[in-house]
């Protein structure tokens, strides 16, 4: 993944959202992983909040580093919110 000159200046990761059937999700520009289980993931991305709804969702690979988050199971929603509180995600709790 490249960053456009604009986003180098700012130092900031481009944020995309590849959704296969439903069932398979790759997203760029996560920042933290604020809570997750089978059917509800939130997270922060450079975009704002994004909370993923459905069934049997499990994440497979998670760089903060790199901003990248791969996730599979059964899709039913996508919702953005533009609120970026945070008291630090379950990532940045557990690596402080």
């Amino acid at each position: 993944m490249q960053k456009t000159g604009e986003d180098k200046k700012n130092g900031m990761l481009p944020h995309n959202v590849f959704l296969e059937n439903r069932s398979m999700m790759n997203l760029s520009g996560v920042e933290d992983v604020d809570c997750f289980d089978e059917q509800t993931i939130r997270v922060f991305t450079n975009m704002g909040e994004m909370t993923v709804r459905g069934r049997g969702l499990h994440i497979n690979k998670l760089s903060v580093d790199t901003g990248e988050l791969s996730l599979e199971g059964k899709i039913d929603s996508l919702e953005y919110s533009d609120e970026q509180k945070r008291s630090g995600g379950l990532f940045s709790k557990l690596f402080r």
